[in-house]
């Protein structure tokens, strides 16, 4: 108690990690409340004046043409604050050649707000083949080359110019997903925490809704953010680890088969406890304890972090790296995830727990603040195609348990389902039937991240607050896993019967296995909510690929597609599956394409649309692409080689194996097969994979005359 005392006394108790957070709209107004709600949050000095404002409170600097709607970050964001009271101005993909841009609504009271927008920006600009996209649905008429490559860095830099002492908050996905070191594909190395290069003051990762309330009135009550250094859901450069501290050391991967228990050698005093004992008879000293004695060793969870190898360590080895993107996934649960500490140089890069989800009455809060669902209208006629693409749909939940390692959902979102309840779902559909220009009677989509994930929860709020599992679906759907589809039945029910709703929509994300659990969703699903097409993803037909993908066996999507039929066929329907499937996945090889391929033709499938796997920042199946080992077990040297497909034109081979029905892959895929002696498939039968190389007999037949003529 003595201990905890003396802690709390220098600062060093972390107070920002309750499980118990203020709801979000339980904050005492800002002053600046009276100035009231903003038609559109301002994007210029005339709308700011227009509005009766000497200034903004928070700036945010987004990559994304600023669309009023809860389906986009900047909006959200925005609007968040604004109900808090603060005065919030936008400043929406500016030119970045200058300063000038980003001085456009003067400085900021409280602080600037950087996002790279709804896309990474390097995902939005780059195909998985690294080629140049020539469009961005993002911006007005789908003008390319109107945000910078890792805008983050470029905007945070720019702002850093135009007022250095303003503090600078990064977030939004691209932020997000580079809190620590990672694996940058486009430069094919790994690079620093985003934090470090962007020169920010602190980065809130996943749905920052809680973090950013909570720093915004914190920093408005006179807090610096160095004083916030213990924010849920928030990263941090920090040059002193607090005095008091236990350190989980996690930076080696083989530690010696032997630890003796002994009384700790590696006890220290940092600076800040030397000073501390000049006044006080006890010593707080920061522990460090070994990786495989934290479970034999006492110490205090609540005041732990693990450290994860550096900076300087994991960009010369491979294998320590995957060992660290494993650690942060284990690390992801709000409820038991410790602090992660990782050293760039001089310096730790210190990564708070996840943020508490929110409660459902808080998601309605946020969807219901007063959106004007609709883009700036400064932007005049211009197309936004995300917004049309959106402009109909409503997301009824955040968050997925599925723990695909290609995905970055669970990353950013979190592996906890974010529920809104039926009424505020309702309301919205309501706003759309009422506020959408053009409006034909169709809600183009319901649901979120996953379709079918709406209120499926832990049954146990003690197993949930405990559980470390990556995947709540993979190997097996969990026991513990509430699987009741009836509320999204209910749900799709109520909206359909809304005056005005001739359709409600459920074209993809939809998560089959799970569905599986509860055939009357199916059935409701099949007959009311499909179009003739639903796209579901089995990603792969070979158990190998998909072990590494944590999806399920192909035998999940012939059950469901049987159901689909049976569904289809009473409610006198024609309706197709389309599956999706992702070529050159890190433990895929050339022979896994094949059979594939083999199975499409055996389906009768002949995919448009393929994929090649993208690695995106921070993702498990990254981590796999780069170090050739697999993090979702215990990373060791002499594990096993997980196979990596990075050679371009191995890359496009598999793709081709997709399309192995285009004429333009067949001689690829002629050679690929000799290569893996299956010339067999070469054919014109049914047994057939490709037809075998038709030679032009006209050509010849001339060359020959020709040949006939020299003679």
């Amino acid at each position: 108690m003595a201990n905890r005392i003396l802690q709390k006394a220098a600062g060093n108790i972390p107070q920002g990690h309750s499980d118990n957070p203020p709801k979000l709209y339980s904050y005492p107004k800002y002053w600046a409340e009276c100035f009231g709600t903003a038609p559109y949050l301002p994007m210029s000095r005339k709308e700011m004046d227009a509005l009766g404002w000497d200034s903004c409170d928070v700036i945010i600097v987004t990559a994304d043409a600023y669309v009023d709607h809860p389906s986009f970050g900047m909006a959200v964001v925005g609007r968040l604050l604004e109900a808090q009271g603060f005065r919030v101005g936008i400043i929406a993909q500016p030119e970045w050649d200058s300063v000038e841009p980003f001085k456009a609504l003067g400085k900021p009271n409280l602080f600037f707000g950087i996002t790279g927008g709804n896309m990474d920006s390097l995902i939005n600009r780059y195909t998985a083949d690294l080629r140049i996209r020539s469009d961005d649905a993002y911006t007005p008429n789908a003008e390319p080359g109107k945000r910078p490559d890792r805008s983050v860095i470029v905007y945070s830099q720019r702002c850093r110019e135009a007022y250095y002492e303003t503090p600078i908050v990064i977030g939004g996905i691209e932020a997000s997903l580079r809190r620590i070191a990672q694996y940058d594909y486009w430069s094919d190395k790994v690079r620093r925490s985003i934090l470090v290069d962007a020169n920010a003051d602190i980065l809130l990762f996943g749905n920052a809704e809680r973090a950013l309330a909570e720093l915004a009135h914190q920093v408005a009550n006179g807090k610096s953010i160095a004083d916030l250094w213990d924010l849920r859901g928030s990263a941090l450069l920090k040059k002193d680890i607090p005095v008091g501290w236990t350190e989980i050391d996690s930076t080696r991967i083989d530690w010696p088969a032997k630890i003796d228990k002994l009384p700790n050698p590696y006890d220290f005093h940092d600076k800040q406890q030397r000073e501390l004992d000049k006044n006080q008879d006890e010593a707080v000293p920061v522990k460090i304890i070994p990786l495989p004695l934290q479970r034999k060793v006492e110490f205090d969870s609540q005041l732990s972090y693990i450290r994860l190898p550096s900076f300087n360590k994991v960009i010369n080895d491979a294998p320590l790296y995957a060992h660290a993107s494993r650690v942060l996934h284990q690390e992801a649960n709000p409820y038991n995830g410790k602090v992660l500490v990782q050293k760039h140089g001089n310096q730790d890069v210190w990564v708070n727990p996840p943020p508490i989800p929110l409660e459902t009455d808080e998601m309605d809060w946020v969807f219901d603040l007063p959106y004007q669902r609709k883009p700036h209208p400064g932007y005049g006629d211009a197309r936004i195609p995300a917004y049309d693409m959106i402009k109909t749909s409503v997301n009824i939940m955040r968050g997925c348990f599925g723990g695909c390692t290609f995905c970055s959902i669970t990353e950013h979102e979190g592996r906890i389902i974010q529920s809104r309840s039926e009424d505020s779902v309702i309301r919205e559909i309501e706003k759309i039937r009422d506020q959408v220009p053009g409006f034909t009677g169709t809600i183009s989509d319901l649901g979120g991240p996953t379709a079918n994930m709406y209120k499926l929860n832990c049954k146990s709020l003690k197993i949930q607050k405990t559980c470390k599992r990556l995947s709540c679906v993979y190997p097996t759907i969990c026991k513990h896993l509430n699987t009741d589809h009836s509320p999204t039945t209910q749900l799709y029910r109520k909206a359909r019967a809304i005056p005005g709703i001739k359709r409600v929509a459920v074209a993809s994300g939809l998560r089959y296995d799970l569905a599986l659990k509860d055939p009357e969703y199916i059935k409701e699903l099949v007959t009311h909510h499909v179009g003739g097409y639903l796209k579901i993803a089995p990603e792969h037909s070979e158990d190998k690929t998909l072990s590494k993908m944590m999806k399920p066996g192909i035998s999940a999507y012939d059950e469901f597609k049987v159901l689909f039929d049976k569904f289809s066929k009473e409610a006198g329907k024609e309706q197709f599956l389309i599956p999706y499937f992702i070529a050159a996945h890190p433990g895929c090889d050339a022979e896994d394409m094949l059979n594939l391929s083999l199975w499409l033709k055996e389906h009768n499938f002949k995919p448009d649309q393929v994929q090649t796997f993208y690695p995106s920042p921070m993702a498990l199946a990254t981590a796999m692409y780069y170090s050739e080992k697999n993090p979702l077990e215990k990373v060791r040297y002499k594990s096993d080689q997980v196979s990596v497909c990075k050679d371009i034109d191995q890359r496009r081979l598999q793709k081709a194996f997709l399309r192995y029905h285009d004429e333009k892959n067949w001689p690829t895929l002629r050679k690929a097969l000799i290569n893996l002696g299956r010339s067999d498939l070469i054919g014109t039968g049914n047994k057939h994979l490709i037809p075998p190389e038709q030679r032009n007999n006209r050509h010849n037949t001339r060359k020959n005359s020709t040949r006939r003529r020299r003679t």
